[in-house]
Parts: C-alpha cells; structure tokens; sequence
C-alpha cells in the first residue's frame, strides 16, 4: 500500500490549519468540482473542507483509491461523496444519462446507512434524473426491488442486504464505478467479513475503491491489500476538543422513549435557556410542536424557515419568551445566546465535529453549561468515537425516577395551592364549593380533587418508570473479530442472557454476520450484547438478553433475514445432538469449542464438515455453489447436488 504523498501531506495540513492556529485556506471552490455538486454544498453551508475532505478530495477525483484513517464524525462522507458525485456528473455528460447503479457504499448500521444515504441526496440535489436508494435489512423487501427496478445510481446498504439483493439478482453491478467501505472496522467487528469480500468479489474488476476505518488491524490491511490498487493511504487526526466549562453526560434510552426522558430531566435539574438539537428539518417542528404541548415554551428553527423568522426565534430565546430552541446543525450555526445552559443533544450526531459545535452553544465566555447526549444501545460506537475525538470523557446519567418525578409535582402541587390561596380571592369558588357541599352531600376535600382532575385537564399528574434500555455487557474474551466469529452457544449462558430461537437455518442459507445485523438493527443491540450463535438446518438458536423490552421484541417479530420473518422466540431447551454431521457449527462432546472445528478440533476460518472438505468462499461441507437459484433468490441445486470443493491450497 502506498502512502499518501508528501504533496497531498501538505495539501491537508494546509487545509487543516497547522500546528500554530492559522486560518484554513483551502475552499470547496478551490477543488475541481462539478458546478452542481459545489452549489449544493453551498445551500447546506458548506465553505471550508474539514482535514479528511480536503486531504482526500484531490486524490479521489484523480481517479486513486484510498484507505482513508479517520474517526467516526470527521466529515467523511463528503470526502467520498463529493468526489463521487462529480465524477458521475461528468460521466454523464460525456457517455448520456445512466439508471444503472454506479456507486455502491456499504455501512455497518442501518442509522449509518441512511444517514450516508441522505447527505449523497443533499449534495446531489442540483442533478437531474438521480436517485439514491439505501438497503438495510429488518425492513420489507418490496420497496426496495421497486426502487432498484425503476433504478438508483447510488445504493447505500448494510452487507447482508446487499448480498441478498445480490443473490436475488436485483442488485445489477456490472456498471459500477466506485465502492466505499465506510466504518470497514466497525463492520468486520459485527462479523461482517465474509459478506464484504463476497460483495466486493461481485463487482467489477475495474471500479474505483475508497475504504475508511478508524483502525488499521490485520484485517482492513488484507481488504485494502486484495481489492485496492495501489492505494494512497490518507490519515487525518481530529483536533476538535470540547470547553472544559461544560459538563457532559449521556442517557441510554430508547428512541420512542426519548421526549418522556427529556421532559423528566427538564423537571428534576433547574436549567434556563435550552437547545435540543435533531437530524432533519421536520424533526424540529415536530419536538417543538410535542414539548409545547407538555406546557414547555419550545420553537423551532431550521434550513426551511426564513431568516427573519428564524431572528425574531432566536431573539425571543434571548429575551426569555421562549425557553427551548429546536434546532438542526446548520440553522444554529453561529449562535450565541447567553441563556443557554444545557444542550440537548436529542439525536446524536454523527460527526464529533458537529458534537462540538453543538455543546459549544452553551459554557461560553466562563460561564458553566450542561450538554446531555441521548443515546439508543446500538449508538454506543458513535459515542466512543465522540470521546476520542473530544478527548474528554462523556460520563453516564441516569434518568431521574418515577418517585423522585412525583415528589417533585406533588410539592409543586401544593405550592401551587399555597401560592393561589395568598394571591388570589377565591370567596366566589369558596361559596361555590360550600353550596355544592350541602345540595349533593359530597365532602369538600372530594369536591376539590374533582376540581384538581378539572385542571390537569386529562394530563396524568403522576408518571411511571420508563422501560429500560437493555444493560450492556461485556466483550467476549479476544475481542474483535475472532470474538464476533466464534459464536457456537456455551455450555454456560452468559448471566443474564436467554437463549432464542429464529425460524431461519443453513437452508435459508443465513450467515452469523446477517444474524447479528438484523437483530442489532431492529433490536436496538450491540454486537456484545448478541452472545453464541448455533446455526441449524431449519432453524437457529441465539444468545441475547433474558430482559428484552416488549418494544424490542415487537421490533424483532418483524424482522426478515433473507426475506423470512425470523419469528423470535424463547427457547424451549431441547438439548442438541451430541454430534453434528452438517456445515454449520461442530459440537463435540465437550460442548460447543470456541472456533470453528472439523473432527479431529482442529480449527479453521472457514465452516467445515466432519469430512474436512471446503465449500466456497471458505465454507466447508455440502454448501451449494454459487450460480443457479431457485425462484426465490436464495434456493440452489439442492443441499446435496454438488461435489464438496477441497481447499483452495
């Protein structure tokens, strides 16, 4: 792998600022862009390239491929977006316009994919005849084949998605252009390896390769070694920090439960000024719309509202009529109001950049602020990315309880009481309650609490505990992805951990990687959280936590793993066969072993059968070949229906 060179060294630096704090010269403008490409980077607000973009920007639009070494939130997906997009530009003026896919990104997460998704939309808005359409597993098929029918030029999608679309012959790559491996060691983590080299061995041999990854461990070095050509390897360290004034904390909580958690925290902690940033223009109005409902003095401000308005918005947040600004990145840019004491970080971020200017509304000029980071399980990685781009911790909170929450609006309750009856003349109420009193035959205390029903006007007074997002656990000894890999369930449940059954096995021809990707998308899991793997022919048993929420389980009711719902269910704790004469995973008497093993224990990477002899791609066993399928995409010739393949030697 070659590095990247001393010139493009000082290309980024340059654009980067250097050492002593000078100002970045590098603009958008200075890069050869196409002209519609740059215009939608100015309506979102883009001026200066952040280090990663203007370092790789150049080479990618020279036509190299690239290992790009950054973290999470740097800006790279305008790093290869934007090059992307202006090299499909141009090949469409010169060859005619194409429906044919030609970008193909893949993404660890289904957040990640369609939030790549959305920016190659923004960037592309100014060209004509494009789509972009992302694939992730857990959702229904049948929009996805009518979107890749009709035709996108960039697909964004999860690895077990696209092998399924791959698979069904939907996915048409013979004319693509360009790949882009984004978050690749955060996808091998997940156990992904064998579905990114078995995509990346579909495409074409002449394709343009882009590969970003936090880390370079043995692993992204092979895929960089195998499929890139003589690629330059880019590596930008973030210098963002964060003001030492403002202190940070996150809550893991649930996405549906994400406004019942912000309204607690509002009234257990005593802030003044607020600002809760979202991800899209349509979340702001919506939040503003709900916490104003809940009796909370909330606007919104985003890229749709006009200038002025949005003034007069920001103007009243600094004058006190309003409490809580709803606000995406790009509609706050600049502001400095000196109210603000807690950021509300309601969608997390994910660029650690924008993190930083988000918090940094709040702990200005000296004085003291809040920044509280709402954060669903299957975020965490983005989190760990925050942290060591800030270089500061981010310390967990939790949610303030039901108790407490109750204590605190019955004593205002009561003070409310205490405030009325010295302030105002309530004789009229009083002669009121008094006749009601004697008509009816209803003592006064009960006439009262009918009254104090009247004024909450059908709001419960009280709440209850919100349901727990599932706790997390630790990493499998070995970590990484030897740890993703060897799933084989042990003999001894993890504490806490529950075994599952899902209704898809070997002859759906299901990988541990799609498991895992499908369950900690729509799960809302992490891959530490998702324990051994036991693959059978009809079905399969998963190690997850005993304490799934009923949200969590309803999510995973309607997941589909290679188009078959995999109606998750409890285990009925029928033992296994001692011995195991398939493909999958070997048992032995000593239970399951810690890797993959033949016969004699001896391990290896690929699924071996009790003969030893290995299928493709690594697989060992009666696996069928690739090329004929059945109707449904994913059948064969039959289990049995092809000699074994010995080793590739």
């Amino acid at each position: 792998m070659s590095e990247y060179t001393h010139d493009d060294a000082d290309r980024s630096a340059e654009a980067a600022g250097n050492e002593n704090g000078t100002e970045d010269t590098v603009l958008f403008t200075d890069f050869n862009l196409d002209g519609r490409v740059l215009a939608a980077l100015t309506d979102v607000g883009y001026e200066k390239p952040s280090p990663i973009q203007a370092a790789t920007i150049p080479v990618l639009l020279e036509g190299r491929d690239v290992v790009g070494l950054a973290q999470t939130g740097t800006g790279k997906t305008a790093a290869f977006a934007v090059p992307a997009l202006s090299r499909m530009a141009e090949l469409a003026e010169a060859n005619g316009p194409t429906r044919n896919t030609q970008v193909l990104v893949l993404a660890p997460t289904r957040e990640l994919a369609l939030q790549v998704a959305e920016a190659f939309s923004s960037y592309a808005k100014h060209l004509e005849d494009f789509t972009v359409l992302p694939v992730y597993g857990g959702s229904p098929y049948g929009p996805q084949l009518a979107g890749l029918r009709r035709g996108a030029q960039v697909v964004v999608g999860t690895p077990g998605r696209v092998i399924d679309h791959i698979e069904k012959g939907s996915l048409d790559l013979s004319e693509l252009q360009y790949v882009v491996l984004d978050e690749a060691d955060e996808m091998l983590r997940m156990g992904f390896a064998e579905e990114v080299d078995k995509i990346l061995e579909a495409t074409p041999e002449e394709k343009q390769v882009a590969l970003f990854s936090a880390t370079m461990p043995s692993s992204i070095r092979r895929i960089a070694k195998q499929y890139l050509n003589n690629p330059a390897e880019i590596s930008v360290k973030s210098k963002t920090t964060t003001g030492a004034n403002t202190r940070q904390r996150y809550l893991q909580v649930m996405g549906p439960h994400k406004l019942d958690a912000m309204t607690r925290i509002l009234e257990a902690e005593d802030f003044d000024g607020i600002i809760a940033f979202v991800r899209t223009k349509m979340a702001t109005e919506d939040l503003a719309d709900k916490l104003k409902s809940r009796g909370y003095r909330a606007a919104a401000i985003n890229g749709d509202i006009p200038q002025q308005q949005r003034e007069r918005t920001v103007e009243a947040l600094r004058d006190g009529k309003i409490d809580i600004l709803v606000a995406t990145d790009v509609a706050a840019r600049g502001l400095d109001v000196e109210r603000i004491t807690l950021v509300v970080n309601y969608d997390i971020p994910h660029d650690t950049e924008s993190y930083v200017h988000r918090i940094g509304r709040t702990g200005r000029a000296g004085r003291s602020g809040d920044a509280i980071l709402f954060m669903t399980p299957r975020e965490k990685y983005l989190l760990r990315a925050i942290e060591k781009a800030t270089r500061q911790p981010v310390e967990q909170m939790h949610l303030p309880s039901a108790e407490t929450i109750n204590n605190l609006r019955l004593s205002k309750f009561a003070d409310k009481i205490t405030e009325t009856l010295a302030s105002e003349d309530v004789s009229l109420f009083r002669d009121l309650i008094a006749n009601y009193e004697q008509e009816h035959d209803v003592p006064a205390a009960e006439i009262a609490a009918a009254l104090a029903v009247m004024a909450q006007g059908g709001r419960p007074l009280l709440v209850q505990d919100l349901p727990q997002a599932p706790k997390g656990q630790r990493e499998r000894a070995g970590g990484g992805r030897d740890a993703m890999n060897s799933r084989g369930p042990s003999r001894a449940l993890t504490e806490g951990n529950a075994t599952y059954r899902i209704a898809v096995g070997r002859r759906h021809r299901v990988m541990p990687g799609s498991i895992v990707g499908a369950i900690a998308n729509e799960g809302g899991l992490s891959s530490a959280q998702i324990g051994g793997i036991d693959i059978r022919s009809d079905h399969s048993l998963v190690e997850l936590p005993a304490d799934l929420s009923p949200e969590q389980l309803r999510a995973l009711s309607k997941t589909r793993i290679g188009g078959e719902l995999i109606q998750l269910e409890l285990d009925s704790g029928r033992k296994p066969r001692r011995d195991r004469e398939d493909g999958g995973y070997r048992q032995d008497r000593g239970g399951f072993r810690g890797g993959f093993r033949n016969d004699r224990g001896d391990r290896d990477r690929g699924f071996r059968s009790d003969r030893g002899d290995r299928g493709e791609r690594g697989y060992r066993g009666d696996r069928p070949e690739r090329g004929d399928r059945s109707e449904s995409g994913f059948g064969g010739r039959g289990m049995g229906a092809r000699k074994p393949r010995h080793g590739r030697g």
